[in-house]
């Protein structure tokens, strides 16, 4: 499934690409909105954007993780090899100390992920400020040709900006067109 990004510049044309992409049969589950305006988009009916598209979440707990467990592998074998409390501790403690790490590295990796931005969405940070829309839709392969195609057609001032192969890898790289 790829993710779409098209940008909008208000609010009545996002509800009418909207209502155009639920007639080409693009449920709402499949069809997010960006905004700077969350109270235009409920009194318009437009399904708008979660936390994992707006916030770089998934991408901090998933980073912090790593970080965790590849420190506290280094801790472990530092341990392992120093003894340091005079005698060799059992497997279950450094298993203990390697889980208690890398949870702590996914807690503090998603403190960061709430605090951010979502990277993919930082490119069109400046243009969701200035009061445009960025309408993300989910389109499986065979889709993808039909809504670019009904998207030029029907709304040629809401402009493709970005690709993306699936929106929620946090290391997969956003297209911008």
């Amino acid at each position: 499934m790829k993710c779409l990004y098209y940008l909008s510049p208000n609010l009545d044309i996002s509800k009418r690409v909207s209502d155009d992409l639920h007639e080409a049969g693009i449920l709402d589950w499949y069809i997010h909105v960006i905004s700077k305006d969350e109270t235009g988009l409920n009194q318009k009916h437009i399904h708008s954007s979660n936390y994992l598209e707006t916030l770089d979440l998934f991408r901090g707990t998933t980073v912090g993780g790593i970080i965790g467990f590849v420190v506290s592998l280094i801790i472990v074998a530092i341990a392992v090899k120093t003894e340091p409390f005079g005698f060799p501790l059992s497997n279950t403690i450094y298993f203990l100390m390697i889980l208690f790490l890398t949870l702590f590295g996914v807690w503090e990796g998603g403190l960061y992920g709430i605090d951010s931005e979502n990277k993919k969405i930082r490119p069109f940070h400046n243009e969701i400020e200035a009061g445009k829309f960025l309408v993300l839709v989910y389109a499986a392969k065979e889709e993808e040709e039909t809504i670019k195609k009904m998207m030029s057609e029907k709304h040629p001032e809401s402009r493709l900006v970005a690709t993306d192969r699936h929106f929620i890898n946090p290391f997969s790289k956003l297209k911008v067109v």
